[in-house]
């Protein structure tokens, strides 16, 4: 009597649930995962698909300020180059805290460059800071076909930058601080040389004034008159 009501317990036992493998073997999708993948948030693959997801948030990052702000520059036409990045560290209480400064070359490489620095406490931030201020300060350069109408020397800080006009075929002849002002403002020849402190900061900064400081035969002959 006892194994027979054994039996019967558990055959009633049986009898209203489901085999765990039935939905499986049937081709259905567990309750709780189909409500995962709805939501499209909470597990991994909903949060490839929707919006709450490690996936949702990248795609709303790409999409959102940063984005924007490539379009514009695209549109604009203009070309970036982070010379250098600095890191500062100032000690506290607690530790050392960072900051970072760049130094950013914007121009569109057919007369207009400009030199932008900027800090902040993350280098996307800073980056930021120094090409806003770049295309601030843009300034037409006066160009003769590829290259300089004349030699000039132009000095900043520590610094001295000598621009000489070259040949046609002659190429960018600089170190990396100046030639990336020399390419984005659109000269394809010159010769330079710099000389005192490499700093990249003054040297760029020379090389941007060397620029300004141009004149061509009609600027001259206005003067003379």
């Amino acid at each position: 009597m006892a194994d027979e009501m054994t039996n019967d317990i558990q055959g009633e036992a049986q009898v209203p649930g489901t085999p765990a493998g039935a939905a499986e073997e049937a081709g259905g999708v567990p309750e709780q995962e189909g409500r995962g993948r709805r939501d499209g948030g909470r597990g991994r693959d909903g949060g490839r698909d929707g919006g709450r997801g490690r996936g949702g948030k990248g795609q709303r990052r790409e999409g959102g300020r940063f984005g924007a702000a490539a379009e514009e520059e695209d549109k604009g036409g203009f070309e970036e180059n982070v010379v250098k990045v600095y890191r500062c560290a100032t000690v506290v209480k607690g530790g050392r805290r960072f900051s970072f400064a760049a130094l950013v070359v914007v121009g569109d490489r057919q007369g207009q460059v400009g030199v932008g620095y900027g800090k902040a406490n993350e280098v996307p931030n800073a980056v930021e800071k120094a090409t806003k201020a770049a295309r601030r300060s843009l300034i037409r350069v006066r160009l003769q076909g590829t290259t300089l109408p004349h030699q000039i020397m132009a000095r900043f800080g520590a610094s001295k930058v000598l621009l000489l006009p070259a040949s046609e075929g002659t190429g960018v002849i600089a170190g990396a601080s100046v030639r990336a002002v020399m390419e984005l403002a659109g000269i394809r020849d010159v010769l330079t040389k710099s000389y005192g402190s490499t700093s990249p900061k003054n040297l760029v900064k020379a090389a941007f004034l060397g620029l300004r400081a141009l004149r061509n035969k009609d600027d001259v002959a206005k003067a003379r008159a």
